[in-house]
This record gives C-alpha cells, structure tokens and sequence, in this order.
C-alpha cells in the first residue's frame, strides 16, 4: 500500500515537536484514563467463530487488559486490498478509555491478537485478528523504520496516528461512525473531508452490515 507523501511526513515532524504529549512522554503512566480509538479487521475464521465473532468475541475480551470499551462501530464487509487473493474482511472502530500509556496499549492488542491465533506470516496477508491502534488523544509519534511489505511480517513500532489512517476507506467508515468530530492530529482534516478525499474506487464493494 502507498505510505504518507513527503509533505505529511514534514508534517508529522513539525507537529510532533508541538504537540502536548512529547514522544519522551509515552512510556510514562498516563494516571488519568485516555479515550482512544483502536481499528478492528480480520477475515478467518477463529475458535470463536467466523470473522464477526472473532471481532465481537475480541471486542469483550478487552477488559481484562484495561481496556473499557466505550462505543463500538458498525461493522463493514470489505474487500481485501492485499496482492493475495483473500476472502472480505469485516472491519469495525471501537473507542476505548483506559489508563496504558500507548506501547503499553499496543503491546496488549498485540496479545489480544495472539490469543485469537493470530500468526503473522506475511505483511498483508489473510489474518484472524488484527487490532491497530489509529489514535491515543491526539498524539503524534513520527512512524521510523521500514513500513509495507519490506518492513517484513512481524509488528511494527508505534506510530501515532496510524499512517494508514487517511488511505483506508474500512477504517475511515467506521471510524466516523464512532467519532463523527475526529480530525486528524497531524494535518487537522476533518474525517468527512478524509473520506471526500479518497480515490474515486476506494469504497467501492465496502457494505456496511446490518445488525
């Protein structure tokens, strides 16, 4: 998949050194609670069931790593966008509030994914479980290192926002189902305007489920 254009990453830079939450900052206990927004999406089966009860199943697992979910999107059937053949995804946005400064939140997803079987094989190929972290309040964290298929199969550091974030259509939908007002941390784009500014085919096969 693209990764950010040169200006969003001098962007990414400028607005880290500003922004309140310092990245020397994001190892140190929060102490009071944060609301962040975590993006959900697989498309194999697990043994909870197919991909929706593994989202569902995963969604009531979080509690038990500090993590009290608090509203939690509708879910989308998506076409695969990986160069492997897949079956769809369904894919969701859940706002959580929990007290783990954010490695310590990834790293819980991390295990939450491991719990429902996932394996990372390949960058983007099919997977059971997979939960990214997309915003913690706003912070911004610089992403370093290789990202795509080059970055290999295993996770990556944190970054904040997600860098995929204004390229998805499956997680942009439900993202403003969730958190109608988000605008992104870096660039202050209005989720609807992220969604205006997609490519032309970028929703196309994307359904939004019913119940």
């Amino acid at each position: 998949m693209p990764g950010f254009g040169k200006s969003l990453r001098r962007n990414f830079m400028r607005a880290g050194a500003m922004n309140s939450l310092a990245v020397k900052d994001i190892e140190r206990p929060a102490g009071a609670t944060s609301v962040v927004l975590v993006a959900l999406g697989g498309n194999l089966a697990s043994a909870s069931g197919g991909p929706r009860q593994t989202l569902e199943a995963a969604l009531t697992m979080m509690p038990a790593f500090g993590l009290r979910v608090r509203k939690v999107a509708p879910f989308y059937r998506t076409p695969s966008l990986s160069i492997y053949t897949q079956d769809y995804y369904v894919n969701s946005v859940v706002e959580i509030e929990t007290a783990l400064p954010p490695n310590a939140l990834l790293a819980a997803l991390h295990r939450i994914e491991a719990l429902f079987g996932r394996v990372r094989r390949d960058r983007w190929g099919p997977r059971v479980l997979d939960l990214d972290l997309l915003d913690y309040r706003g912070l911004i964290v610089p992403a370093v290192g290789r990202r795509g298929p080059e970055a290999g199969a295993g996770p990556l550091p944190l970054a904040l926002p997600h860098p995929a974030i204004t390229e998805r259509a499956f997680v942009l939908l439900p993202l403003r189902d969730v958190a109608p007002g988000w605008r992104h941390p870096v660039t202050g784009e209005h989720v609807d305007a992220l969604i205006r500014g997609l490519p032309a085919d970028a929703l196309r096969g994307i359904e939004r489920s019913g119940g």
